[in-house]
């Protein structure tokens, strides 16, 4: 199964975070399933972090080293998925969020996410 983290299931996940489902944490560490964090979810961090909305644990900078040691993958941003951005309903208003959603549609994944407005759109959540 190929997933798609969300950006708030990457921290808790790397920073082994009391918030994070075990059901999450048992899809993204089966070595059967392709787990991706979209470069959004980076750009996200990047951009919270130098605003001080988001405390990091460790330097931005450890962050590839991070994505590296927990086998996960990025998902670069393509132009389909810009596409599927345009014709997306808005039951969302989150730019970040709306990419993964494209991403996740265009790439066929499912969303780790505890954010309920993901399952408003045709893709598979799981929480």
């Amino acid at each position: 199964m190929n997933l798609l983290l969300d950006t708030h299931t990457f921290i808790w996940f790397v920073n082994g975070d009391k918030d994070i489902s075990s059901k999450a944490i048992e899809l993204i560490e089966n070595p059967d399933n392709l787990s991706l964090i979209s470069i959004a979810s980076i750009w996200e961090i990047a951009i919270k972090a130098s605003l001080g909305k988001l405390r990091l644990t460790n330097e931005f900078h450890t962050i590839r080293d991070l994505i590296l040691e927990n086998g996960l993958q990025i998902l670069p941003i393509t132009f389909s998925h810009t596409e599927k951005v345009y014709t997306l309903p808005f039951h969302h208003r989150d730019p970040f969020d709306r990419i993964i959603i494209a991403q996740a549609i265009v790439e066929k994944c499912t969303v780790i996410t505890k954010d309920s407005n993901f399952s408003k759109y045709e893709l598979l959540v799981k929480w």
